[in-house]
């Protein structure tokens, strides 16, 4: 198949009328709000020209598009009409109404969907692509952002990456010199000399011709598999940021109207009437008619069905799995670090698409902690070592999950998340939902955790589930024995949804004997031990001390101990069925006392009046204060919940 070929083929006179339609659907919206039609608006005028990257794309190829890219969506397949349900927020538009107009989306098209922080898809892009060159194909991604997001840290990330893995994506960096109100020319690292003028091609983008010529060169170059391109094209915004900014208050007028010279529908309009390609009337029967097809789009779009406020909680989740016996046999002695490499393995050997990625998972190494000892050499395909850079990881999980791939990704220490937060909050948390689940990114990304292992100091030691719980659509579990372990990875790789998994460092070598290997659905707590007066709830590390804690209450008080394994979803049943026998609740867990799961299992268990008449104590809360954990053990200890701090919340609701 040829470039063009699946696509319409680029034609000049063809193309002025698809930016036409493209600059209408921006005049229209405008009119619209100015009549309280709507609530924002956000414009591609002066981007039009590179709606012509479309036309080099075909149906298998990839495109992450950000909020101008009006042009670009209309060639690649994507109607007027569609656009003015997004305008109007409909119930049928690409988002179901949660997204704001500009935020194109369609799984169809392979239009990943745009999230408002210009330069996040740039990563899943790269995992996109990553995913097509492992799968042996020559499809390619076209990756847009604006000149100002060409200084956010996942620009540098990207490109470091496709170069490293001469991966097929065209970055194609927009700039209208702008950033807001912000002039970016001090700040473009193209300017700066940051990045070898060798790696840009450079774009007259006002014109369709240039952008297709470069474009065709590009995509010729991906698809031969020598890498990506960095595009830099040159054009106007020819409207304020947005409907909420106006760019008379720092342009001047003369700047505004020498912009407007240089507009690409005045500059193609005025080349067809010149070679005479273009009559006079045809131009002006080319905008009446665009015009009314533009009104007509948008007067039948507003009498569409609005979304209802009963669908706000529609795809949080992806479709619920059974979960399976996972594969580890009964043993004496058995480690999680163990059962967690045996499942590995398995899933390795069961689907090719099953992809590793992390910092020294490949042998000999095989990870800092060994739990993916052997799985390189075994699958050379498939396990891979990541550069030191969590916001890549996470991000090209993404992009390797929407290509319909498995990844299970490593992070090396739960605490170095923080620089892949972005990918977390804005891609992994929201994907499904935004895009009315339309597109969804199941994975799995596990990381060591937790502390009670002195020497490990801020970073290797600290306990922060609640942040990503405090996530929507995140799954969160927690194992405390090698049968969990094996058990939640096994139905989390197998799930539809995003899952952490944080593996206990303090007992995750402990050797124990595994009597019993079934099934553990996510989601579903466990009785460790059976009690009748009070009920201590916990999980991971702490364990250890709820089990030593209801030893020495032997005399005092029968306490039955939940671990609850999976944080989210939270098994309240369980906890609720065992607080009908005792009455009495203590929650024990190492991570920050404000806003952490204990506080949240204490606020859900008492705020139903039917669980609250079940209490006959206030319930009690163990966990660490909100402090960091320090490298010397007295201050690790100090932080950290003991077994005195959980005998006396015992004792506290017996008294």
């Amino acid at each position: 198949m040829s470039a063009i070929s699946a696509n319409k083929a680029y034609n000049k006179l063809d193309y002025l009328r698809l930016m036409l339609l493209s600059r209408e659907g921006d005049r229209r919206e405008g009119i619209l709000l100015r009549q309280s039609k709507g609530w924002f608006q956000v414009s591609g005028m002066g981007h039009e020209a590179l709606g012509a990257f479309s036309h080099l794309l075909r149906p298998d190829d990839y495109v992450f598009p950000y909020y101008r890219d009006r042009a670009i969506m209309l060639a690649r397949g994507m109607s007027n009409y569609e656009m003015a349900l997004a305008y109007f927020a409909k119930k049928d538009s690409s988002s179901g109404g949660r997204q704001m107009p500009g935020h194109y989306s369609g799984r169809a098209l392979n239009v990943f969907s745009v999230p408002t922080p210009t330069g996040a898809s740039l990563l899943p892009a790269c995992g996109t692509a990553w995913a097509m060159k492992l799968d042996g194909k020559d499809s390619v991604c076209l990756a847009t952002l604006g000149d100002a997001a060409s200084r956010q840290g996942e620009f540098y990330e990207a490109i470091a990456f496709a170069v490293q893995e001469k991966l097929p994506v065209l970055f194609v960096v927009e700039d209208n010199k702008y950033g807001i109100s912000t002039p970016t020319e001090k700040f473009l690292p193209f300017n700066l000399g940051i990045i070898n003028e060798d790696a840009i091609v450079k774009v007259d983008a006002r014109h369709p011709d240039n952008v297709y010529k470069a474009g065709q060169a590009a995509v010729e170059k991906a698809r031969k598999g020598d890498g990506p391109t960095i595009l830099w094209c040159d054009l106007d915004r020819l409207a304020s940021h947005t409907s909420s900014d106006d760019h008379r208050v720092y342009r001047t007028l003369e700047d505004i109207e020498e912009m407007t010279k240089r507009d690409p529908i005045r500059l193609l309009a005025e080349e067809l009437l010149k070679a005479g390609q273009l009559t006079e009337q045809e131009w002006t029967e080319m905008q009446e008619n665009v015009a009314k097809e533009v009104d007509n789009d948008y007067l039948k779009a507003e009498k569409e069905e609005d979304p209802a406020a009963e669908d706000t909680m529609l795809h949080l989740w992806g479709d619920p799995t059974v979960a399976e016996k996972p594969p580890i046999q009964p043993a004496d002695k058995m480690t999680m670090v163990s059962s967690i490499n045996q499942t590995f393995r398995k899933a390795l050997e069961n689907d090719p698409k099953v992809i590793f990625f992390g910092e020294d998972i490949e042998d000999p190494k095989g990870g800092v902690f060994g739990i993916t000892k052997g799985l390189s050499e075994a699958f050379p395909n498939q396990v891979f070592n990541s550069p030191l850079a969590e916001a890549t990881i996470l991000g090209v999980a993404v992009g390797v999950a929407c290509y319909g791939w498995r990844p299970v990704f490593e992070l090396q220490f739960i605490d170095f998340i923080s620089p892949g937060w972005n990918q977390v909050v804005t891609n992994l948390s929201s994907l499904r939902w935004r895009s009315n689940g339309d597109w969804k990114c199941p994975m799995v990304i596990y990381a060591p955790y937790g502390a009670y292992l002195p020497g490990g100091s801020l970073w290797h030691s600290m306990a922060n589930e609640s942040y990503l719980a405090h996530s929507p659509s995140i799954r969160v579990a927690i194992p405390s024995t090698p049968e969990d372990a094996a058990g939640l990875f096994w139905s989390a790789i197998q799930g539809d949804d995003v899952t952490f998994i944080l593996i206990p460092k303090h007992i995750f070598r402990k050797n124990v004997a595994v009597t019993n290997v079934d099934p553990v659905p996510l989601g579903k707590a466990k009785i460790v031990q059976e009690g009748s007066d009070v009920t201590l709830v916990t999980f991971g590390n702490t364990i250890e001390i709820a089990v030593e804690a209801a030893e020495k209450m032997a005399g005092e008080a029968s306490v039955e101990i939940i671990d609850v394994r999976s944080i989210v979803p939270m098994d309240y049943e369980t906890i609720t069925k065992s607080l009908e026998k005792t009455g009495r609740l203590v929650v024990l867990h190492e991570d920050n006392q404000t806003c952490g799961i204990g506080q949240a299992i204490i606020a859900e268990m008492t705020r139903i009046p039917e669980r609250w008449n079940l209490f006959l104590a206030p319930p009690q809360l163990v966990a660490r204060p909100d402090v960091n954990i320090g490298y010397n053990p007295i201050y690790e200890y100090a932080a950290l919940p003991d077994l005195d701090q959980v005998l006396q919340a015992i004792r506290t609701t017996m008294a």
